[in-house]
């Protein structure tokens, strides 16, 4: 009977691994927004770490988390390393590509809750009424994290999507503002 109990609860543990194991291995969030100003407008506000503070919705979850910047003042090479509660963790963002006024790439390092690296990149293609923006993340889950997406119903879209939603809209509000002549956070500097 025991044996029989030890087999079974084997081959459950082995159905559970092998389902883990098939889930997919990438995420991709992606949201967009057109903004009535030019690439360039939108394109200061990313490419400068210090700007972020401006439209960036987890500077609004946690407004005393503590921040420190490091490398050129913008574009490759500049971080920026943030230290918070529960609702923004720690971590650490390197911009490794900027095209100016067209892509700026970000790696994403995550500290806590979870350690993780993804990979961000914001897109700024002129268009009809001024430019859409586009805000990409791209990660990897491991096992762990890939089972605890299942028991946990985790997904990252619905888990940062409407984050990304909501700094799109922080983007557009601040380059319209700079480009009707207003003092934006990038122009300051």
């Amino acid at each position: 009977m025991v044996i029989k109990i030890l087999i079974g609860l084997a081959v459950l543990i082995l159905l559970l691994v092998a389902i883990i194991a098939m889930r997919p291995s990438t995420f991709r969030v992606e949201r967009s927004i057109t903004i009535a100003a030019p690439p360039e407008n939108a394109f200061a506000q990313v490419n400068d770490f210090h700007a972020w503070g401006g439209w960036s919705p987890w500077d609004k979850k946690d407004p005393g988390m503590k921040r420190t910047y490091g490398g050129p003042p913008q574009g490759v090479g500049s971080t920026y390393a943030w230290a918070g509660d529960r609702n923004v963790g720690e971590g650490r963002m390197t911009i490794e590509r900027s095209d100016r006024p067209s892509q700026v790439g970000i790696k994403l390092e995550f500290i806590k809750p979870f350690a993780g690296t993804n990979h961000t990149t914001f897109t700024f293609t002129p268009s009809q009424g001024g430019t859409t923006v586009r805000w990409v993340m791209d990660g990897h889950y491991n096992f762990i994290t890939k089972g605890m997406s299942m028991v946990m119903n985790m997904n990252m879209d619905k888990m940062i999507g409407t984050d990304f939603e909501a700094g799109l809209s922080g983007i557009k509000a601040v380059a319209e503002r700079t480009a009707a002549g207003g003092a934006g956070m990038a122009e300051a500097r």
